[in-house]
């Protein structure tokens, strides 16, 4: 039978790595390194040149807003107000040019 002492040894002790395969090793991360910190740059550049074409492009149209609406309404008797938003021109109502004739 084995000696479990020695087996547990064993596991706790890790085998030692070649140097030549270490510096291996290492010159490869060295190189991957370099070329994400590469890649990071030209990234954070292209995402800045994005903005600024964007901002470049929108800013050469003006933006204008305007809303004309006309509604006619039948109003047999009286005047009719439209409610809304801004100034509003209601005119004469018929009601209105007959009232002023008859007075004139």
């Amino acid at each position: 039978m084995a000696d479990c002492s020695t087996c547990k040894e064993k596991q706790r002790q890790a085998e030692p790595i070649p140097y030549i395969a270490f510096e291996s090793m290492k010159a490869t991360m060295e190189r991957t390194i370099k070329r994400l910190w590469i890649l990071l740059i030209i990234l954070v550049v292209l995402l800045v040149g994005s903005n600024i074409a964007w901002i470049i492009y929108e800013a050469q149209w003006e933006v204008i807003e305007s809303t004309e609406v006309q509604q006619e309404v039948d109003a047999s008797n009286g005047n009719a107000y439209v409610a809304g938003i801004g100034s509003v021109y209601y005119g004469e109502s018929e009601a209105d040019s007959q009232t002023d004739e008859t007075q004139g």
